[in-house]
C-alpha cells in the first residue's frame, strides 16, 4: 500500500511538472562574443539540477575516498573490540560453567587485546585460583593491579574473597581494610568482613558487622542471631577475668538481642563465675514467664551464685513458684536442687536433684547429686551416681565413634 501511494505521488508530481513546463515559453540567452547560445528555460533548469546532482556525487566520492584509511582503521578497531568482547564473555561463561582451564585461555585472549584488560585479568585470576594454580593466580592479580586504577574496588574485592576461600584471613583483612579506607562499605564487603572477623576472633567487630547487615536487611533475624550469639559469648569469655568490663559489656547489649535464649544460657555461667549472675536474673525470669524453656530453667541457679543468701532465697522462691506448672521439668528441678544446696537446705536439694535425674537424667545432674551426697558423707551412694554419669559419657562417646565409622 505504501509503495502504491509513493508511485501515485511521483506520477502526480511528474504530471504537474510537465504541465508547468508546457506552459513556460521563456528562454535564456548566453552571450560570449563572438558566440551566442539560446536555451529554453526548461532545459536550463534541467541542466542546473543535473549539474548540481553530478557535482555533489563527485564531491562525495572524493570525500569518501580520502576518508577510506580512517574508515578502515575504525573497522579494524571495531573488529578488535568485538573479538575482545566475545573472548571476555566466553571466559566468564566458562568460569561459571566450571571449565576453568578454558576460562583462563579465553581471559588471556581478552587481556591481550587490551579492551577490558583489568576485568579479563580478574577473571583469569579467579580461574587460576579455582585450579589451585597459585603462581598464575598471583601473576594475574599483578596484571589486574597494573591495568586497573589504584585501589581498584573489583580487584580488592576479588583478592579478599579468594583469600577468605583459601583460609588466608589476614590477607583478606588487609584487602578489606584498603577498601574501607577508600570509603567503600557495601553488603558484599560486609559479608566478607563478618567471615574474617569470625575467623580471626575479632568478636566486637563481628557483632558490629552483623548488626549492619541486619540493618540493611542482608541477613534475616534467624541468620543473624547465631552470629551475634557467638560474638557476644566469645567476647564475654575474653572479658571473664575483668568483672567490671564484663558488666559494662553485658549492659551494652541491646534489649532485642537479649531476647535470644541461647545467648542467655551461654553467658549465665560466665556472669556467675565472675560473681555477677544477678545481672541476668530479671531477664531470665521474664523470658521464662513469657514462654517456658527447660534448658534456660536449668541455668537459672546461676542467677544466685555468689550473690548472698538474700538473692538465693529470692531465686528459690521464684523457682518454686514455677514448680506447680512444671512439676516434672528436669531443668527446673535441677536449678531448684542447686539453689537449695546454696541455701544449705540439704534435704530439699537432694529431693529435687533425685527428681531431676528421674525425669531427665544428665551428666550434670548426676554429678551435682554425687557431690551433694559426698558433702553429706554418703560416699557409697555418691559412687553410684558417679558411675551413672560415667555411663552416660561412655554411651555418648560410643555413639560419636559409631557415627564416624563407615557404613
Amino acid at each position: 500500500m505504501r509503495t502504491l501511494i509513493w508511485l501515485i505521488g511521483i506520477f502526480a508530481i511528474a504530471v504537474g511538472v510537465a504541465m508547468i513546463a508546457g506552459l513556460n515559453d521563456g528562454y535564456v540567452l548566453l552571450v560570449a562574443p563572438p558566440w551566442r547560445l539560446q536555451l529554453s528555460l526548461n532545459l536550463l533548469v534541467v541542466i542546473v539540477v543535473l549539474g548540481f546532482a553530478l557535482g555533489y556525487a563527485i564531491i562525495r566520492v572524493i570525500s569518501r575516498t580520502l576518508q577510506l584509511p580512517t574508515r578502515v582503521a575504525q573497522w579494524r578497531e571495531r573488529r578488535r573490540r568485538e573479538r575482545a568482547g566475545r573472548a571476555l564473555t566466553d571466559s566468564v561463561n566458562a568460569l561459571f560453567e566450571g571449565r576453568f582451564s578454558q576460562s583462563l585461555k579465553s581471559a588471556s585472549r581478552a587481556y591481550e587485546t587490551g579492551e577490558g584488560a583489568a576485568m579479563a585479568a580478574l577473571v583469569a585470576a579467579r580461574a587460576a585460583h579455582a585450579m589451585q594454580d597459585e603462581p598464575r593466580y598471583r601473576e594475574w592479580l599483578g596484571h589486574a593491579a597494573e591495568k586497573g586504577a589504584n585501589g581498584d574496588v573489583a580487584r580488592l574485592m576479588t583478592e579478599a574473597e579468594l583469600a577468605v576461600d583459601a583460609g588466608r584471613f589476614d590477607e583478606a583483612a588487609a584487602r578489606l581494610a584498603a577498601l574501607r579506607e577508600g570509603g567503600h562499605r557495601h553488603i558484599a564487603m560486609l559479608r566478607l568482613e563478618a567471615r574474617v572477623a569470625s575467623a580471626l576472633g575479632r568478636w566486637e567487630e563481628l557483632v558490629g558487622t552483623v548488626r549492619q547487615l541486619r540493618k540493611h536487611k542482608a541477613l534475616l533475624d534467624e541468620q543473624a542471631a547465631p552470629m551475634l550469639r557467638r560474638g557476644h559469648v566469645e567476647r564475654m569469655r575474653e572479658l571473664a577475668g575483668d568483672g567490671d568490663a564484663l558488666v559494662a559489656y553485658w549492659k551494652s547489649i541491646p534489649a532485642n538481642e537479649l531476647q535470644d535464649r541461647g545467648l542467655i544460657e551461654r553467658v549465665l555461667p560466665l556472669l556467675a563465675k565472675a560473681g555477677r549472675g544477678e545481672l541476668a536474673r530479671r531477664q531470665v525470669e521474664r523470658l521464662l514467664d513469657e514462654r517456658w524453656d527447660s534448658d534456660l530453667a536449668r541455668q537459672y541457679a546461676h542467677c544466685a551464685v555468689d550473690e548472698g543468701e538474700g538473692s538465693v532465697r529470692a531465686c528459690l522462691q521464684k523457682a518454686e513458684g514455677w514448680l506447680p506448672q512444671q512439676p516434672r521439668d528436669a531443668g527446673l528441678l535441677f536449678s531448684l536442687g542447686q539453689l537449695c544446696a546454696s541455701a544449705q537446705l540439704w534435704g530439699k536439694a537432694r529431693s529435687y536433684l533425685e527428681s531431676s535425674v528421674k525425669y531427665g537424667p544428665t551428666v550434670e545432674a548426676y554429678l551435682a547429686l554425687a557431690h551433694l551426697l559426698e558433702s553429706l558423707e554418703s560416699g557409697a551412694e555418691a559412687q553410684a551416681y558417679y558411675r551413672a554419669a560415667a555411663e552416660i559419657v561412655a554411651g555418648s562417646s560410643q555413639k560419636s565413634t559409631a557415627a564416624l565409622l563407615p557404613a
